[in-house]
């Protein structure tokens, strides 16, 4: 009975857990940069690739929606880098409505799909071509939050109160106390 119920809460935490498609996971053999792609891009048109980035605008059609995002490096596991340098910008193009609040601008994006073609819009004034990504499958990656610091005692740091916490294991915090 024992195992069992280890068994049956192992299933249910990992049941719960994120899984990132293995489209997302996995970069397809061959894949072509955006920067290769926006050299020629009618050459690679039907190519199948993976790309990620952040999002900047999320644009609604009748029958689909345009995803606007500044590329950025893949970590292995094709997860944006923020921050990294960057090849230019694409368009990721879902089938039906993509909702402009889930998939809001900085929000980070990985997207595997084929290439169809080419499309020019303004940024500024600015005519920029974009590659235009069917896509296949997709990830929208957590917020990356910055690590918690905890800081090291001071090496002169000294508990005149150790041999009298309240009970065992009770950890008193470093100064300055606040209570």
């Amino acid at each position: 009975m024992k195992h069992f119920s280890t068994l049956c809460l192992a299933m249910l935490l990992g049941g719960c857990a994120t899984q990132v498609p293995l489209a997302i996971k996995d970069a397809p053999p061959g894949n072509p940069s955006l920067a290769e792609v926006r050299q020629t891009p009618q050459r690679f048109v039907g190519t199948t690739i993976r790309w990620g980035g952040v999002i900047t605008q999320v644009e609604n059609k009748p029958d689909r929606t345009w995803v606007e995002l500044v590329s950025r490096e893949l970590r292995s596991n094709g997860e944006p880098i923020t921050g990294s340098r960057s090849e230019g910008r694409f368009v990721a193009s879902f089938a039906g409505f993509v909702d402009p609040i889930v998939y809001s601008a900085g929000q980070r994006l990985t997207v595997a799909g084929t290439i169809k073609g080419e499309t020019t819009h303004a940024i500024g004034e600015y005519d920029y071509t974009f590659p235009v990504v069917a896509v296949s499958a997709s990830f929208l990656w957590a917020e990356e939050t910055e690590p918690v610091r905890y800081d090291p005692p001071p090496p002169w740091y000294y508990d005149p109160w150790w041999p009298y916490y309240p009970g065992p294991y009770y950890h008193r915090p470093y100064p300055p106390y606040r209570w």
